[in-house]
């Protein structure tokens, strides 16, 4: 379980240190995950853990068992928000239009990608 820790930690700063070194508009967390992924995906195709069978491993049990607990995780967020209750009483009404018309807008581009990666991809599979 320690090396599996230290091995999503591993990816994680590795990720924080390209983002910050190369300025990335992607968050360091997210370009260590892409770095673990493609590592495993890497040793999976010289007889490492694949997909089926990763839950076994114990980088599969760590990432589990973080998973289990990720609810406790958003606590300090709630306790952040639960300090700004005036900045909410005061900003509300424009801080949930704001997260309606983003979330709106954001499903309404991913309606428009799918279907011109639909009809992008039916025109390559029908020449």
């Amino acid at each position: 379980m320690i090396r599996a820790l230290a091995l999503l930690f591993l990816c994680q700063l590795a990720g924080e240190t390209a983002a910050r070194a190369l300025g990335l508009p992607v968050p360091g967390p997210v370009l260590g995950l892409v770095l673990l992924a493609a590592g495993l995906a890497a040793a999976a195709r010289y007889g490492g853990p694949t997909s089926a069978t990763i839950d076994g491993t114990d980088l599969g049990k760590t990432a589990n068992a973080l998973l289990g607990i990720l609810g406790i995780l958003f606590v300090p967020a709630g306790a952040g928000i639960i300090r700004q209750l005036e900045i909410l009483q005061q900003h509300g009404l424009a801080l949930l239009t704001a997260l309606a018309g983003s979330t709106l807008i954001t499903l309404v581009v991913t309606v428009w990608v799918f279907i011109l990666v639909s009809r992008l991809v039916n025109r390559e599979g029908a020449e």
